[in-house]
């Protein structure tokens, strides 16, 4: 009969952010753990606060599921000796397998006869398998880890209870000194111990003692409780999923309320304020119903009603005491010169082993100069790039940003305004942080999308040049996130961006400034550049293209990212035509044997005689293939590809007529020095062998 699973590990308070995620990891692990033993469920439901992971697991089997199967052994020859009896290798194959001689049965395989065991096992009790569940709690890993007390044992939290039961059952096991049990802790000032009867009474039960502990219907009580006072009072409340999800992940049983502050501080920019309460208070901004932010807010009591008012005060003077500080950081900072500013960043360090962010922004602006104008920015924004790539970190030692450090760059545009700097170059200041995150949003203008570029590539370089490349999981400079920035940047672009060109030139540009950095920046090309083409996979894949289309463009002789990626789409378009495979079979084989051509063949026995043809196969391929270099000459993707395949049947036919590897050397070199030709073009287009054809 089935039966239902809880089960609970109580914490002291869990940082927001690591709630949903380690809720998730526990009930994945409980899933896995169970399928793992072949014991049968119908579900998994989730449950978590800042002090709880739990998961009720429905319709458990009683026991584990029979098997039944067939298990080989050793060879006969080896299962029995010479004298006609059992060997010691039979004895102890039966032995390990719970069965004797007797159970023995041989069967052929491959002309061999061998030991085989007809093995059957019968299931577990449930409990019995259930007892190891302390394995799956332990076996869970966290972004931050402590101990506590005596213990080497290391966890997110200290743990403090762990509620296991099957139906009405306690499932005995323990881990350290807690010993699991029926019983749980309600809210921490609100509630008291919490006892189960079974599975079924876990949400009630702890509602009772003021826990919602199901995650998703405790956000949508938040929800409703903005909504209800954003519609009493007439308000509009962006409710942002980020801000949402942490909330949700900071309560046991939500209250929201609504607080004030000062109307004079809506004199500080609207980005402070939403900061001071989003990023530092967990508070939602309030705006009238035409957009404009409004001296309110709402926040979220981890508690009941009671006593709400005396809650609000206490929030709005936390808050004002915030505001305080934006409004004075924000007055000081105008008597900030721009130029000051870049001179104080002479002595703020990027990183120690890279030098200065003074001397980064130096290099930026040689970078950017060089992108500017491979990417065919006008003149005029070739100016503001320069003006941009000057002062664009001068934020960075206002105390409005030394408080915030969020709202680096967003400061650093109003500042920029406010001192007389163009739009354009106060833009790019705010835009070069872009995109913040793998998805996030992209700068608009050009100049900000070339200063990110510059910007992001110079960290690179730099992290790779003094040895700091990531591994594995660890990127603690975040690079992998600003190289694929970078991709996605030249991409919505549609920019022309010859990466290992552009990164030669900007070296060079360094360099001729004497810069000492620069010198170290040649030795890491390979990886850099290998690590470009990673991110370029990534986004390949994120675009739905096959692993061996994207092989094959990534390991042509094309450098634009752009084309990289039209050509990946336009081979992805046509890999189910019919003509597909002996296209690119053609073109493959046409690869193979231009290879061999650059092992035998030196750069003066490259080019093409035609009065060595003695075929009109060989004639007719090298003029089809003149002419494909033409069509290529245009850069379009799809007429590189349509003009590929027109050469498939003459590639056909030359292979046909043609013996490649002729004994009269003349005619093998010059056949080679054909194929030679052709395979270079198919490789500027993409790298055809490694794509998989059936």
């Amino acid at each position: 009969m089935a039966k239902d699973l809880l089960i609970e590990i109580g914490l002291e308070e869990v940082p927001a952010k690591y709630v949903s995620a380690s809720s998730q990891q526990f009930a994945t692990r409980v899933s896995d753990f169970l399928t793992e033993n072949k014991l049968s469920f119908s579900e998994i439901i989730p449950f978590s606060t800042p002090r709880r992971f739990a998961v009720i697991v429905k319709e458990v089997a009683d026991k584990q599921e029979d098997t039944q199967e067939i298990v080989k052994g050793p060879a006969k020859k080896i299962a029995i000796d010479s004298e006609g009896n059992w060997s010691k290798a039979a004895e102890g194959f039966v032995r390990g397998q719970g069965a004797t001689v007797e159970n023995i049965t041989f069967k052929e395989i491959k002309g061999i006869e061998y030991v085989h065991i007809d093995k059957f096992t019968p299931g577990k009790p449930a409990m019995e398998i259930l007892k190891n569940l302390d394995k799956v709690i332990t076996s869970m890993t966290f972004p931050v880890n402590m101990h506590w007390a005596d213990y080497s044992f290391k966890y997110i939290r200290p743990i403090h209870w762990i509620t296991a039961m099957l139906d009405q059952e306690i499932i005995p096991f323990k881990i350290l000194d807690i010993e699991t049990s029926n019983t749980s802790r309600g809210h921490r000032f609100l509630g008291k111990e919490v006892t189960f009867s079974g599975a079924v009474d876990y949400e009630k039960n702890l509602e009772k003692e003021f826990v919602l502990a199901n995650s998703e219907k405790r956000k949508a009580i938040i929800v409703e409780q903005i909504k209800k006072i954003a519609a009493e009072k007439q308000w509009h409340v962006e409710l942002d999923e980020e801000l949402l999800e942490e909330v949700n992940n900071l309560v046991e049983y939500p209250t929201a309320f609504a607080g004030s502050f000062d109307e004079k501080y809506l004199a500080i920019p609207e980005e402070v304020l939403v900061t001071s309460m989003k990023a530092h208070q967990r508070y939602f901004d309030v705006r009238d119903l035409n957009g404009n932010l409004v001296p309110y807010f709402i926040s979220v009591r981890n508690g009941n009603a009671e006593h709400i008012e005396n809650v609000a005060k206490g929030n709005e003077k936390v808050l004002t005491a915030r505001l305080e500080d934006g409004a004075f950081f924000y007055e000081e900072d105008q008597q900030i010169k721009i130029a000051d500013a870049v001179e104080r960043l002479k002595s703020v360090t990027f990183h120690e082993k890279i030098g200065s962010i003074y001397e980064k922004m130096q290099r930026v602006a040689y970078f950017a100069e060089t992108i500017g104008k491979v990417v065919g920015l006008t003149t005029e924004e070739l100016s503001d790039l320069a003006r941009a790539s000057q002062i664009y970190k001068f934020d960075l030692v206002t105390n409005m940003v030394g408080e915030f450090p969020e709202l680096q760059g967003i400061m650093g545009e109003k500042y920029a305004l406010m001192q007389g700097e163009k739009p354009a170059v106060a833009t790019a200041i705010r835009e070069h942080y872009l995109p913040v995150s793998s998805d996030g949003a992209l700068p608009l203008t050009n100049v900000g999308a070339v200063l990110a570029i510059a910007d992001k590539l110079d960290s690179v370089m730099s992290f790779f040049a003094v040895g700091m490349i990531p591994t594995g999981s660890n990127d603690p400079y975040a690079l992998r996130r600003q190289t694929y920035g970078v991709v996605r940047i030249v991409e919505s672009k549609g920019w022309y961006f010859p990466v290992e060109t552009l990164r030669g030139e900007m070296i060079s540009a360094a360099i001729q400034h004497k810069e000492e950095l620069s010198q170290k920046l040649e030795a890491s090309a390979p990886e850099v550049i290998d690590f470009i083409k990673a991110r370029m996979r990534q986004y390949l894949l994120g675009q739905k293209i096959r692993y061996d289309v994207i092989d094959a463009v990534l390991k042509s002789d094309q450098e634009d990212l752009k084309k990289i990626a039209e050509t990946a789409l336009v081979l992805e378009k046509h890999v189910k035509e019919a003509t597909f495979k002996p296209t690119i079979e053609a073109l493959t084989r046409v690869m193979n044997l231009a290879v061999k051509s650059k092992e035998l063949l030196t750069e003066s026995q490259l080019s093409v005689n035609d009065a060595l043809f003695e075929t009109e196969s060989e004639k007719a391929l090298y003029e089809a293939v003149l002419i494909a270099e033409e069509a290529f000459a245009a850069e379009n993707m799809e007429m590189n590809y349509v003009a590929l395949e027109a050469l498939s049947p003459k590639v056909e036919a030359f292979f046909d007529e043609n013996m490649v590897m002729s004994d009269n050397v003349a005619l093998r070199n010059n056949r080679l020095a054909l194929l030679s030709k052709l395979g270079n073009l198919a490789l500027s287009f993409a790298s055809v062998d490694q794509l998989i054809v059936k």
